[in-house]
């Protein structure tokens, strides 16, 4: 994965307004490559829209490399509104094909001559490694194949001098997420998405008729699909290339399926990846599973190999916005190139897109195979870098079945319970807490109802199997109130503390639960019974607690607004010039409007942090008008629901109606709740489960470290700020941060953090809309880790 060390080349700061348009005379090619991966669309229409915005020419190649070679109407160039309407769309719309041709040094000629006749010196590739490897053997041959052409007088002196080099940026369009770094690569999180889909109809199934499914995922080389699939459905079993099982595994496998049916589960989930393979590297097929449970066991054994459907549908929010972002750099870096700027691809390092050297990346991806060959497989897993491992882990730990004999002396309670509003991902979370307190020799205890049940001392302690089932499920099922600790009284808060001799204490939700821990913490010097470790797991739609980059629940949130947008669109496919004014959650933070906006190919999106008056509106409504002239169909805006008092949803609708007669008509949605609603995406799944994970393990090192003899019982005290933490995901790191800490980052008012990070991405939202902006270059050069 790509890590935030610098490179051997320098990047601008900022894309200033005067170099918007140095650019000027120059030509881009884009291609995609190599097997389809949704969220390509996005990338090529970023790749337009920024090339066009700061004076590229830029060039469709349709049919990838084969129609780089055969040139004539396969290479067109590209317009602003030639990209209007694909950033929804599954596939690519330029076309990609294998190609024979290429890879002899004729065809490389040919393809050169096309792409020089049209002053096209620049490429950006959107593909695999295998993809992005050819394109850098075509840079590197480029002079010599100029030189051959211009003795053939093929080109001509000027033409070659113009075109004397060729500058090559990646983009990894992969729905395995087999390349070494990035830490995502464009399609992958939509591919989980529709193995989800599937897993959780099966689900259904297999409980009503007690059966086990066999479900095989794409992933040859790379196991990485099973493994979050695994991670995000609770699987039973699973097999990945990376880590085979032990010797034995049919013993394994059958004893911990038949243990789960005796303990009361009625279906088996057994995940495999298609390259699943032994010890000795023989395949693993998913028939011979089945064989195996269906003949020891005698389950209803049944098989489901998913195949090309994790290839298909409309991308996920989270693709769109990857491919927006990584399109738009890839324009930057080539701005940027001079003619001994070594090939770069554009990876996603935390949340930020950075430029890595292309053939280290392929180079890391090759020794991952080399390895796999040779049965190195712990290699295998450390050179796919700390998330695959983290995963892995996780996986491992909650993959138990029964809790391990545990020789520590001493068994203490862990309060776990719901802050704040319902969203995905909190069941998740909750099952993973309860499964590793268990495993660590812990009991714990779920809350109903947050600080109102705990008063009403509405506890019940939690077995393994209380929580089956629960890692898919949306909502909240330990219920969620918003109702905070100071305002219950913190006297009546304590005492349940004492009752339940409460060890430590698992708040997950939104800013309500960041804000009852602070006051629990700031109140221990008055009441020893909060001197306990606690940690708030953050889980809100708005994605807007301090201390973190992400919330549970923000993406399955923001897929359901960018799913809802586009079918408002769709809604309008038989009437010409129509703008829908859609109003989304998020208290005072924009995040929800703004991810949205980009993901749906908004024409704005207006937010609190963010402050906009009646000439910005008017302006808004004339750009769009001139756009409606120029060929667009239809427009959406995005408005967050507390941007600003005076300009309300239906201010803004009626502006639009008004300023729009005979140009385009206007409709407004509220999405409300439905924003809330929904069984929780991939991301939510899986980050629910590895917070919650790390959280336990947190505190269960400070109970073990500050617990004491009191009274003929063990009691856990400790008051230091590092005891009462948030866990936050920031950059590429998961944090503790002493809520103490985080409170002078906070905005109480608004209920905001005071820096947030997705602000850079505005510029981008209005630059893809085609207005005048001015972008701050993500990309710092990175090597891998």
């Amino acid at each position: 994965m790509a890590s935030a060390v610098l490179g051997d080349l320098t990047s601008t700061s900022a894309l200033a307004a005067g170099n918007l348009r140095q650019a000027q005379g120059k030509s881009i090619g884009v291609f995609t490559s190599g097997g389809d991966s949704q969220g390509m669309n996005a990338a090529v229409r970023a790749v337009v829209r920024m090339g066009i915005h700061v004076g590229f020419r830029v060039y469709y190649i349709h049919e990838g490399y084969q129609g780089m070679v055969d040139g004539a109407d396969n290479i067109k160039e590209a317009t602003w509104t030639s990209v209007s309407g694909i950033i929804q769309q599954g596939g690519t719309v330029i076309g990609s094909a294998r190609c024979q041709d290429f890879r002899e040094r004729a065809g490389r000629l040919k393809a050169a001559a096309n792409l020089v006749k049209l002053g096209i010196s620049n490429l950006v590739v959107i593909g695999g490694d295998g993809s992005l490897t050819g394109a850098n053997c075509f840079r590197q041959e480029w002079a010599g194949l100029l030189e051959e052409l211009e003795k053939k007088g093929e080109i001509t002196a000027e033409q070659s001098k113009n075109c004397s080099h060729l500058n090559i940026v990646g983009m990894v369009g992969s729905i395995d997420n087999d390349f070494c770094g990035t830490d995502m690569t464009i399609g992958c999180d939509t591919a989980l998405h529709r193995i989800m889909e599937s897993v959780d109809a099966i689900t259904t199934t297999a409980q009503s008729h007690q059966r086990t499914f066999v479900m095989e995922v794409m992933g040859r080389h790379c196991g990485y699909l099973a493994l979050v699939t695994a991670l995000a459905c609770g699987a039973d079993w699973l097999f990945i290339p990376e880590w085979p099982p032990e010797a034995d595994w049919e013993d394994h496998m059958c004893r911990r399926l038949s243990e789960l049916r005796s303990a009361g589960s009625r279906l088996g989930i057994v995940i495999m990846a298609e390259g699943a393979i032994d010890q000795k590297g023989s395949a693993i097929t998913s028939n011979r599973v089945k064989e195996i449970i269906s003949t020891r066991l005698g389950h209803d054994t049944r098989v489901t190999v998913l195949g090309h459907v994790q290839r298909g549908g409309n991308p996920s929010a989270f693709d769109r916005v990857l491919g927006c972002r990584m399109g738009a750099e890839a324009v930057l870096a080539l701005l940027e190139a001079k003619p001994d700027t070594p090939a770069c691809v554009v990876s996603l390092d935390g949340n930020q897109a950075v430029r890595v050297n292309l053939m280290e990346c392929v180079e890391r991806t090759q020794q991952v195979a080399a390895a796999m060959k040779k049965g190195n497989f712990e290699n295998c897993v450390s050179l796919r870098g700390r998330s695959f491992r983290n995963n892995l882990e996780i996986y491992k730990i909650l993959s138990h079945v029964k809790p391990p004999n545990n020789p520590q002396q001493h068994v203490f309670n862990i309060g776990i319970m719901n802050v704040g509003a319902p969203a995905a991902g909190m069941n998740a979370a909750v099952r993973s807490a309860v499964r590793t307190a268990i495993l660590n020799g812990h009991q714990p205890y779920a809350i109903y109802e947050g600080f109102e049940g705990l008063a009403e001392g509405r506890l019940k302690k939690l077995n393994w199997m209380d929580v089956g089932g629960w890692v898919g499920s949306g909502g909240a099922k330990l219920g969620a109130k918003r109702t905070q600790p100071a305002k219950l009284g913190l006297p009546q808060i304590a005492s349940k503390f004492k009752e339940f001799n409460l060890s430590a204490l698992i708040i997950i939700g939104g800013f309500e639960a960041y804000d009852s821990v602070l006051q629990l913490a700031e109140a221990r010097p008055q009441y020893k019974e909060f001197c306990i470790p606690m940690v708030v797991i953050p889980c809100t739609i708005s994605n807007n607690v301090p201390g973190t980059e992400f919330s549970l629940g923000t993406d399955t949130a923001l897929n359901a607004i960018t799913d809802i947008c586009d079918r408002i669109k769709q809604s309008a496919s038989g009437t010409k010039r129509r703008v829908f004014v859609v109003e989304t959650m998020g208290g005072y933070c924009g995040y929800l409007a703004t991810l949205a906006g980009l993901a749906g190919g908004a024409d704005a999106a207006y937010i609190f942090e963010e402050r906009f008056g009646m000439r910005d509106l008017q302006t808004d409504v004339e750009h769009l008008a001139k756009k409606m002239v120029e060929g667009v169909e239809r427009g959406l805006i995005l408005r967050n629901e507390k941007c600003n008092e005076n300009y309300t949803t239906d201010f803004i609708y009626q502006l639009y109606c008004e300023e729009g007669k005979g140009i385009f008509s206007a409709r407004k949605n509220v999405l409300g709740h439905m924003q809330q609603g929904g069984c929780p995406s991939p991301f939510d799944r899986n980050l629910g489960t590895k917070l919650a994970a790390k959280s336990v393990a947190f505190l269960a090192e400070k109970m073990h470290n500050n617990y004491k003899e009191e009274g003929g019982r063990v009691v856990v005290e400790c008051n230091e700020e590092d005891t009462a933490c948030l866990i936050g995901l920031n950059r590429r790191t998961v944090q503790f941060s002493p809520v103490t800490h985080i409170k002078s980052q906070t905005d109480f008012q608004h209920r905001l953090p005071r820096e947030q990070w997705w602000l850079k991405l505005r510029p981008l939202l209005r630059i893809l809309a085609k207005h005048e902006s001015v972008y701050e270059v993500e990309g710092t050069e990175a090597s891998i880790e």
